[in-house]
This record gives C-alpha cells, structure tokens and sequence, in this order.
C-alpha cells in the first residue's frame, strides 16, 4: 500500500468526531472555577461578535448549542462543551469591545490568562478573525499572549461569506502575512462561514487530527 493510500482521512475523521454528542458541560467566571483537567481543549478567542458561538454551533452541527448574539461583550464565561469525552470545545469572552466597561473587560482579561497560563489540556486555540477586516491590534496583543505563554494557535477568518469570492485569497495571504509577527501561530491560515458552511469540514479536519497527535485515538 503506497503512503498516500495509507494516510489517514481527516476529513471523515472529522465529520465522524463532529457528529458525536456534544453538550455544555460547564461555565467559569474566574480562574479557581476552572473544571477539572480532562480530555483535550479546543479553546476558541477573537473580537467581540467575531462569530465564536457561531462557528462552534456550525462545527457541530447544533443550531443553539452556543449562545450568539448581536450584542458585543455578551459571552462574559469561559464556556465549555463537551463532545462525547473526546475533547472539550471553549468559547472565550471577546476582547476589544470599546463599550464594555474598563473593569470588566480587565476581569475577562485576567480570567482568559489565567486559563491559558499552564492549563495541560489546552491542545489548541483558534483565534477568530473577521475575514472583512483583518487582523487589528488587538488580535496581535493577544496573540503576542499566546506567543509568550508558548501556547499554540491557529487562525480562522469567519464570515467569508461576506467576502468576495476574487478576493478571499488575498485575505488569507494577507493574514499568513501578519503571522509571521508570531512564534506560536500555526503557519495556515482557514477561512470559514458558519452561514454556508465553507471551511467547517476543514476546521473540524483540523480538530480529529490534532487530538490523534495527542493520543486520542482514532475519533
């Protein structure tokens, strides 16, 4: 059997871990709130109405399992969902919403360091990007966070249905471009929509594949 023939399909391995039972298991406010270390985190961060909640519902197929909303600043917890005790998936607060007070917008703060500081299970973190606007500074300060604390990330551009299909690789060369700024940062950049749909099956690739690393397992 060649190599290519033998290698694994991430694609249906993604489908098949995605279309598992997933369920909200928990909600912290602050760091000693933390659940217990259990199987791999797939943190997702980004802006404010950057599409967190959105693109969860969409990688698993749960019209309302995330809370969305139109409102910026909303998801004020570190959210977490179990699917089937294979991994967790975590919704972040947003970050750089000028409206949300200073000393709540510092607590989230504090509370998303805490998180990322030491915690085992913490396999990965997408941070969420809006493919219309590009990276700010806010996405690099948080990503010079992660670049510091030796977490690794991943960046996904979302709403790419409101991108223009000439212009969607532009896009992404420009993000991989604003990367190279960041040690940490995965070197591919995924575009997606949780409206159409384009790049789920990709993330979720990306998810199965990443938990075989870690020793999951065939999902």
């Amino acid at each position: 059997m060649s190599e290519a023939a033998a290698a694994p399909d991430w694609a249906e391995a993604g489908r098949r871990l995605f279309s598992r039972p997933c369920e909200f298991v928990f909600a912290a406010a602050h760091a000693d709130g933390l659940p217990p270390v259990g199987p791999p985190e797939i943190a997702f961060a980004g802006r404010s109405n950057v599409g967190k909640s959105s693109l969860i519902n969409a990688l698993t197929g749960r019209a309302a399992l995330a809370r969305t909303s139109r409102t910026p600043g909303r998801t004020q917890e570190l959210i977490f969902f179990d699917l089937d005790g294979k991994a967790r998936l975590v919704d972040m607060p947003g970050y750089g919403y000028a409206a949300v007070a200073k000393s709540k917008s510092a607590s989230w703060g504090a509370l998303a360091r805490d998180y990322l500081r030491g915690r085992a299970s913490l396999a990965r973190v997408f941070v969420l990007i809006d493919s219309r606007h590009g990276l700010k500074e806010s996405d690099h300060e948080t990503m010079r966070a992660l670049d510091a604390a030796a977490v690794s990330y991943a960046v996904v551009l979302t709403k790419g249905d409101e991108v223009k299909a000439a212009e969607k690789s532009a896009r992404i060369a420009a993000t991989l471009e604003g990367l190279r700024r960041h040690g940490a940062a995965y070197p591919e950049v995924l575009l997606t929509s949780a409206r159409t749909g384009e790049g789920v099956a990709e993330v979720r690739a990306h998810v199965a594949r990443l938990i075989a690393e870690r020793g999951g397992g065939p999902p």
